[in-house]
């Protein structure tokens, strides 16, 4: 049996982090897992900016409202609905992403949790298990699924390797020149026909 496991940013919707610092004006935002790949590294830089300049989770949250999925990832989600399962798994939040799968016909997903004070303000970042990417895909491995990985980001590497199949799919340059060994796919059309090849259908 197979299974098809994506990321959420880069893959399906845009990155929200460069769209928070581009309503916000803070460049420092824009720096994503497809740019650093220490996430706690990441993460506690940005929960400290968020702080510094007094930015709740509620005004995130907003700004999140307006973001739409990249554009062809509806229908693709819809597709790969009706000839295998599909489970989203990101490094994102659940009080970030929900809108967003929502918008995508609310795929199940594997999310992390923030930890919010009374004013709104995000204080830390709650991981719903450490390298819970790789660990998914090991679990699947052990329940005899046949794993299809779909990442962009440094973050998604150890979840691609874990995969029977590992899949970049509009990867930067710096991930796609870093690990050539993974097939690096930039259209949907083109990610359709790549499954199609793998599943037999």
């Amino acid at each position: 049996m197979h299974i098809v496991c994506l990321d959420l940013e880069g893959v399906l919707v845009p990155e929200i982090w460069i769209n928070v610092a581009l309503k916000t004006g803070i460049e420092e935002l824009k720096i994503t897992t497809r740019d650093e790949p220490n996430y706690d590294k990441l993460m506690t830089r940005r929960l400290q900016i968020l702080q510094e300049n007094g930015i709740t989770l509620p005004m995130i949250q907003k700004i999140i409202t307006t973001i739409d999925p990249l554009e062809g990832a509806i229908k693709f989600i819809t597709w790969l609905n009706k000839y295998t399962q599909i489970i989203i798994v990101t490094d994102s939040f659940k009080e970030f992403a929900m809108p967003l799968l929502k918008k995508l016909g609310n795929p199940f997903a594997f999310c992390h949790n923030l930890k919010v004070n009374d004013e709104g303000i995000i204080i830390d970042y709650v991981l719903r298990i450490k390298e819970m990417k790789r660990v998914t895909l090991q679990k699947f491995n052990e329940m005899n699924y046949s794993a299809i990985a779909i990442g962009d980001s440094y973050n998604d590497i150890e979840m691609l390797k874990t995969a029977e199949h590992g899949i970049l799919f509009r990867p930067p340059v710096n991930v796609e020149e870093e690990y050539p060994n993974f097939p690096s796919l930039r259209e949907y059309e083109d990610l359709k026909q790549y499954i199609r090849n793998i599943i037999g259908f």
